[in-house]
């Protein structure tokens, strides 16, 4: 948006020619006249702000005339809609948790959901489906959880009316937070929705959450962005997070202030997961691991980004199967919440954990990997990193998690990037035919 330009200091009342004016004569009535301009021009700057307010609320308002439940283009509710909820929420043991995962047509929110049903903790999950990247993966994943027994409800964490119905129709144990507007670059071509979905979209949860009775464990999904310019590595959750390097991170660190307020306030118990570069079948096409597959077979040039002064780019690059182990400690070893109705009773336990591989890559030898798999010579093109948020290094130091959930990773990244490749080629099984 651009901003107004501030009215210049007194250029409207003042005479603009010399000598009409003498301020020596009457200092009284400027003093006057200058603190009446300035009372004038505070009142102009409320009045803009009170109507941004109010032109804010009229456009975000959903119409009278419509139903709430379509109030984000989003129709739910009903008997049938209901029992499909139910359905999904069944536990097959009684010790089972009974999970909500925000974001489960996603990636990592895919195989959480799915190694939660198997293991027979009742599942619910919850996406919007947004167009960030294709909507196709998304549904094809969606069909997976299906197949599984797991109902996807489709609907946005920002929709107060359609959470608050999710528990009322079921009593939620845990809730598995994945739902985010991800990717570092795309920021800065869509800042908005980075604030809709990490900031405002997790409190609006989390709102709602206080207000449970009983209130969920809260586990959820932030990410070694926060890091930002840390240069002490292996990263620890010790370390100072407060220099982000994209807004990106900055929603993220955000929101682990926000999890810390209201754990404090309500009495919340929350667990936030720093996630290093996960990968895998399944995986997001924004991620450098996907594109280059699809742009090596199609032999087409990637970009390789170094540091400065000819630098290493790496990653901790982290396996999917590895991810999942970690969530589900995290879920298993979540302390109950303590608060009830948005009344805290006692103090709530508040963790965060690193969840990498702690064996940092460079890219160019994610590259070579990829070729030696895909069995073609990549195209590469060596360019300076651009200022767009990216870091030169990520490592974590993953020794808490190690001793408070056991866990540790096992898939280093030549396998874990040849299950990839394996799925790959079946997904798009024209991408080999077309590499010939």
């Amino acid at each position: 948006m651009s901003q107004l330009k501030p009215i210049s200091h007194l250029d409207s009342v003042l005479p603009s020619t010399p000598g009409k004016f003498k301020s020596e004569k009457s200092p009284s009535y400027i003093h006057r006249l200058r603190f009446h301009t300035s009372i004038s021009k505070l009142t102009l700057w409320s009045s803009f702000f009170l109507a941004f307010i109010l032109i804010y609320y009229l456009c975000s308002s959903p119409s009278p005339s419509h139903s709430p439940r379509r109030a984000l283009g989003v129709s739910w509710g009903g008997k049938e809609w209901e029992r499909r909820v139910t359905r999904s929420t069944q536990k097959h043991s009684k010790s089972g948790l009974t999970v909500l995962v925000t974001g489960a047509a996603g990636f990592v929110g895919t195989h959480v959901s799915i190694a939660l049903k198997r293991r027979g903790d009742a599942v619910l999950g919850l996406d919007n489906f947004n167009d960030y990247y294709d909507t196709g993966l998304k549904r094809d994943r969606q069909k997976l959880l299906e197949r599984t027994g797991i109902f996807v409800v489709e609907g946005d964490i920002n929709n107060t009316l359609l959470i608050s119905k999710l528990f009322e129709v079921v009593p939620f144990t845990h809730v598995m937070h994945l739902a985010a507007q991800a990717g570092v670059r795309y920021a800065m071509q869509n800042p908005g929705s980075y604030i809709h979905s990490n900031i405002a979209g997790f409190v609006n949860l989390l709102e709602v959450c206080k207000a449970a009775n009983p209130q969920p464990a809260i586990v959820w999904a932030s990410s070694s962005s926060v890091y930002g310019l840390n240069s002490k590595v292996p990263f620890s959750e010790r370390d100072r997070t407060d220099q982000p390097a994209s807004l990106y991170a900055a929603t993220k660190k955000a929101g682990e202030e926000i999890a810390h307020t209201y754990n404090h306030i309500y009495g919340l118990s929350i667990t936030g997961l720093r996630f290093f570069t996960v990968y895998g079948p399944w995986g997001r096409p924004d991620m450098a691991y996907f594109f280059f597959t699809k742009n090596i077979l199609k032999r087409k040039t990637i970009s390789i980004f170094e540091a400065p002064n000819h630098g290493t780019v790496a990653r901790d690059f982290t396996y999917i199967d590895d991810i999942v182990k970690g969530c589900l400690a995290a879920l298993d070893t979540a302390k109950k919440s303590t608060g009830t109705g948005g009344k805290k009773k006692g103090n709530a336990q508040f963790r965060i954990f690193n969840l990498g591989n702690t064996s940092p890559v460079p890219v160019t030898q994610l590259v070579r990997i990829l070729e030696k798999l895909l069995k073609v010579k990549a195209k590469k093109k060596i360019l300076s990193m651009p200022r767009n948020g990216d870091v030169t290094f990520t490592h974590a130091n993953i020794s808490l998690a190690y001793r408070e959930l056991g866990y540790k990773p096992s898939t280093d990244l030549e396998t874990g990037l040849k299950k990839f490749v394996r799925w790959y080629l079946n997904y798009y099984p024209d991408a080999k035919r077309n590499s010939w």
